[in-house]
């Protein structure tokens, strides 16, 4: 079995400060061009989901692909899905999971910089939002605003987040949570495959963690879609639940220890630690079912 510990939350700004520097960053509003844009923490923050009353939170796939880059792996191309498949979906069931798993492609390739590519996932996820009928989802502006700006990749990461998270809120409040929902997932299978492509590939204690920690959203997924009776969705629901079969052998174990705060430096050092134990084994049979289902999705082509 391995065990990992993760610091949390280590060298936590105070509130105040964030809130001095994100009152500096508005400062500058008019000494910027008008395409450009501040980079905030709130763009890769997770999606926070209310089932029946409680809270749920889904990690964004743009803290995955960063975890991702940071662990040194390169941009591969052909770990995405590809993007001229898009007439290939006919149902809207499949057109839903495909637009979230595009979605975050966009924000991978976004995240290297890969301009060309960029453009194409842009117009996979345009024309799928359109087959849906759920075009007003995106704000026109929104999304000319990424176009604008594929070649900045701090401003490509705002404008991913702000375009999600805006659709995402649009969909719940025109009665759409069905699509929601399972834009949402196809978001977070992608996620996953970055995940165990890149442990795969490059083996790091960072990306092993990211793949153990998915128990919670795992669930919270689960739950979502078992609002939903449709047999498509219940077949889905049924493959992530045999996924969380496995998730169910991962243990976590919390340890506490005492904050320390620099009154000086305006700092607070949270020093708990989170412990994971997961073995190989487990690791494989994740692996193998994230790509049991996303190829089931990838290739969805019947009516």
């Amino acid at each position: 079995m391995s065990i990992h510990k993760k610091m949390l939350n280590k060298n936590v700004l105070a509130l105040s400060i964030a809130a001095a520097l994100l009152t500096s960053c508005g400062g500058k509003k008019d000494d910027v061009n008008k395409d450009e844009i501040v980079e905030t923490v709130d763009t890769v923050k997770s999606s926070v989901l209310n089932v029946g009353g409680e809270l749920f939170s889904v990690p964004s796939p743009i803290q995955t692909a960063l975890l991702i880059q940071k662990s040194g792996i390169s941009y591969d191309k052909s770990t995405l899905h590809a993007s001229n498949k898009v007439n290939t979906f006919t149902t809207d069931f499949s057109k839903a999971l495909n637009l979230g798993i595009y979605g975050a492609d966009l924000g991978y390739v976004s995240l290297y910089n890969q301009t060309q590519d960029a453009l194409g996932y842009l117009a996979s996820v345009k024309q799928l939002a359109d087959k849906l009928g759920i075009s007003a989802a995106f704000d026109a502006s929104t999304m000319e605003r990424i176009k604008n700006n594929v070649t900045n990749k701090d401003s490509m990461m705002v404008l991913v987040g702000i375009a999600y998270r805006g659709s995402d809120a649009y969909l719940k409040n025109n009665q759409r949570t069905g699509i929601s929902s399972l834009i949402l997932t196809g978001g977070w299978i992608e996620s996953m495959h970055f995940s165990v492509t890149a442990y795969t590939t490059k083996p790091t204690e960072g990306v092993r963690f990211r793949i153990a920690e998915q128990k919670q959203a795992l669930g919270s997924l689960i739950k979502i879609l078992s609002n939903s009776q449709g047999p498509e969705v219940v077949a889905l629901t049924n493959q992530l639940t045999e996924l969380s079969k496995i998730y169910d052998g991962i243990e976590f174990k919390y340890n506490f220890v005492e904050p320390v705060t620099d009154t000086t430096k305006k700092l607070t050092y949270i020093n708990s630690t989170t412990e994971v134990i997961v073995s190989d084994a487990q690791i494989t049979q994740i692996t193998e079912k994230i790509k049991e289902i996303r190829n089931k999705i990838i290739n969805a082509s019947q009516s």
